[in-house]
């Protein structure tokens, strides 16, 4: 079972909920990750890094390897 709600994609926000791209890490989309990460980390300088963070739990629990 894959796509939104599957088990993959809840253990993937749950890593991102702790370090932002993780979760996108653990779904093998290394790029994604990155850019949430960097982003994340440049933001919590102005201490709006939260915002990010929360994008970046989100967007890997709604991941669908299907692309609906």
């Amino acid at each position: 079972m894959t796509g939104q709600g599957s088990g993959g994609n809840v253990l993937a926000a749950l890593c991102s909920l702790f370090i932002p791209g993780l979760g996108q890490l653990v779904q093998g989309r290394p790029f994604k990750a990155l850019l949430h990460f960097v982003l994340a980390a440049l933001l919590w300088v102005i201490f709006l890094g939260w915002i990010i963070h929360l994008w970046s739990t989100i967007e890997a629990a709604r991941f669908d390897p299907a692309g609906r």
